[in-house]
């Protein structure tokens, strides 16, 4: 399969991007977040952070036919005490009948040439404590575990 990455830089497009955004997200964080986002949650999201620097939706497509086949979004992070500003992947998402193709490795190697294009000199990426194929994923992908989030309620 040929495969298209393209940056989504247009507002619009994002925000019609915005209820599969949330949608993701939800799947994602559905091991700590026992609650639904709410409904316009993309939307928000997309409002709040488009323009950032650390923004960046990433779709690969199909070439020719453009049926997507995964998503990589990335959005501000702030470090608590230095304030230094960080993209952080929120989403990476690749169709399940893709995966194990090396899509989500280009769309991350892809995020990483764009976000230092604009300036960022590090991207943090999140995964869940049990998740061990994605952490060894990502350290065969050169990412370092810097610390670890606990949630508790």
């Amino acid at each position: 399969m040929n495969l298209s990455l393209r940056v989504i830089d247009s507002r619009e497009e994002a925000l019609e991007l915005a209820e599969r955004l949330a949608r993701l997200a939800e799947e994602a964080m559905a091991e700590y977040r026992a609650e639904p986002l709410p409904p316009d949650a993309g939307r928000r999201f997309v409002e709040r952070h488009f323009g950032a620097d650390e923004l960046l939706v990433l779709a690969a497509e199909e070439s020719g036919t453009g049926a997507s086949c995964g998503l990589c979004v990335t959005a501000p992070f702030e470090e608590p005490f230095t304030g230094e500003v960080h993209p952080l992947v929120v989403v990476l998402h690749v169709r399940a009948e893709l995966r194990h193709r090396g899509i989500a490795r280009a769309l991350v190697a892809e995020a990483r040439r764009v976000l230092r294009r604009r300036g960022t000199r590090a991207l943090a990426v999140r995964a869940a404590y049990n998740d061990d194929a994605l952490i060894s994923m990502g350290e065969r992908w050169g990412f370092v575990r810097a610390w670890e989030l606990m949630i508790g309620d």
